[in-house]
């Protein structure tokens, strides 16, 4: 393995160019006429950009608004807005034929590639960032070291005054699948497309399937494989008696309006975690209203035909997973009589949400100067005074910043805060950037 430093010290490195990173660095782009231009980076795993690119089946369309795309909230001249992506791809007309609010995923993701593409010289594809080290200077930690590593294995280390941390989510498996991770027939909905290609599943493929979950991503799971694949069954096991519906009624809809992240930063902590419970069901473990009637409709046209090639597996407790030469086999708990069944399966789907704990691993080193992680409004982490530098989060903020913080909804207006208050910061520093170390160090003797 190769190890590289650069020498460059960075006003700002971003961890990820997901669509909370891509909406910071258009924020950045906007304000270098009122504020100086920054040196920043933004690294991403990625080899080429894709916003959840093996999720992206034909039925899958966005559960919100196109106006809530990266910028037109806060500035709909912008150039990087969804509407003039339409212009510029000559699709306007044709999507406002559509009649609908909610583009296809598969071309949302189209628009953040599009946008990303104006930013190529200030991100690395193709990075991983394993690490944020700590760099001491005069018994401080006055700047972070930020260490990736490449496709082909090299290191590299870079020195930067902030970090913007954006990592997105890992996927959430069960315990009871832990033992079963490297078995490539069992996965988790992130990676669905890929997966289902490597075995191979064809129009004529007969196959046994679980999906585990009941929310958005188990019901495009399933409707992809009853559309696209006629001869495999599907087995739909959820713990809960139905299948929820996510309520996007007006009303309800303001919680992810920008004010309600002040009133919810402002509660106290008890009062905080009762608004994300009474609002869970717009997000957490529900499904498109439009999407459970289609679902509903499959079931019912399977007793009208007496064919019953998938089960609804409701009140139902996964107690053992294992995996042989015949397949993979559940041991199921029907939470509504006690009894057991031991079911065999082809592939088993884990559509069973997401954690996000990635910024704890990232900030091990820096844990002492963290305390517990609390954040400013400005999703700035609150640092012992021993640790200098600016540390933000994008995604990892729900406890104190409200529902939104994971979502789309948000961003324009957040990426504009984190610029503001990173601007700021770093006007305070007076530490210059585009120098060398050895020069930084000599500054300061």
């Amino acid at each position: 393995m190769t190890h590289t430093a650069e020498s460059m010290l960075y006003d700002m490195i971003g961890i990820g160019f997901g669509p909370s990173n891509l909406a910071l660095a258009i924020a950045l782009e906007e304000q270098s006429s009122q504020y100086k231009t920054l040196n920043t980076l933004f690294l991403d795993k990625q080899v080429n950009y894709q916003w959840h690119g093996n999720t992206l089946v034909g039925q899958s369309d966005l559960q919100i608004s196109f106006l809530k795309d990266l910028v037109s909230l806060r500035n709909p001249k912008s150039p990087y807005s969804f509407v003039n992506y339409l212009h510029k791809h000559r699709r306007l007309v044709d999507f406002i034929n559509l009649g609908t609010l909610y583009p296809c995923r598969m071309e949302f993701n189209d628009y953040l590639r599009w946008t990303a593409s104006h930013f190529k010289s200030v991100c690395h594809y193709g990075e991983e960032v394993t690490a944020i080290e700590p760099v001491f200077r005069h018994g401080v930690v006055d700047t972070l070291r930020v260490v990736s590593q490449g496709v082909e294995g090299n290191e590299q280390y870079r020195e930067t005054q902030s970090v913007v941390i954006s990592a997105g989510g890992t996927p959430s498996i069960p315990s009871v699948f832990q033992l079963l991770k490297g078995d490539r027939r069992v996965f988790h909905h992130a990676e669905y497309i890929a997966r289902i290609n490597q075995l191979g599943i064809s129009p004529s493929t007969s196959m046994r399937i679980a999906i585990v979950g009941g929310g958005q991503s188990a019901a495009e799971a399933f409707i992809d494989l009853n559309d696209c694949y006629p001869s495999v069954s599907v087995d739909w096991i959820i713990r809960g008696s139905s299948i929820k519906p996510a309520d996007d009624t007006p009303f309800v809809n303001e919680i992810f309006a920008p004010e309600f992240t002040d009133l919810i930063y402002n509660q106290d902590e008890a009062e905080r975690v009762r608004y994300i419970k009474e609002y869970h069901n717009t997000n957490y473990a529900v499904v498109d209203v439009d999407l459970i009637e289609r679902i509903y409709a499959i079931f019912y046209r399977q007793k009208v035909e007496g064919n019953m090639r998938h089960r609804y597996c409701r009140l139902r407790n996964i107690e053992g997973a294992e995996a042989n030469r015949e397949g993979i086999w559940l041991n199921l708990l029907d939470k509504s009589n006690g009894e057991f069944s031991r079911e065999r399966y082809d592939a088993v789907i884990l559509a069973t949400g997401y954690e996000r704990k990635q910024h704890r691993h990232l900030l091990a080193q820096l844990d002492r100067y963290l305390g517990d992680y609390s954040v400013g409004r400005d999703y700035r982490i609150q640092t012992d005074p021993r640790c200098k530098p600016a540390i933000y989060m994008q995604g990892f903020c729900e406890s104190t910043h409200g529902l939104s913080d994971t979502l789309l909804s948000v961003l324009p207006y957040r990426s504009e805060e984190i610029a503001v208050s990173l601007h700021n910061y770093l006007r305070q520093c007076r530490i210059p950037s585009n120098v060398s170390h050895v020069a930084l160090e000599e500054a300061r003797i």
